[in-house]
């Protein structure tokens, strides 16, 4: 395996029927369209996996402050009223 244009390559890949393949730059390329295209679909499944962390930690947030809002606003005050001189 060779390092090649911050591409890892490996000299000679062998097909399952034994034939060997042509180096990857020998190759024809996409257009690009189909590249990124291709790379789009690929993705996919991430969307959904951060929108539901995103929505589980808002739950997380507005449960806490449902329960502990006093508590949390006096933390924020008391741990402010140092730089603010006590005026808040």
């Amino acid at each position: 395996m060779t390092v090649h244009r911050s591409r890892l390559h490996r000299p000679h890949r062998r097909h399952p029927h034994g034939a060997v393949h042509a180096e990857p730059r020998l190759l024809p390329r996409r257009p690009l369209g189909q590249r990124l295209l291709a790379r789009l679909a690929s993705e996919q499944g991430d969307v959904p996996g951060w929108v539901l962390i995103t929505l589980m930690t808002a739950g997380i947030v507005v449960a806490l402050w449902a329960v502990a809002s006093d508590q949390i606003v006096q933390i924020f005050k008391n741990a402010m009223a140092p730089f603010l001189s006590g005026s808040l």
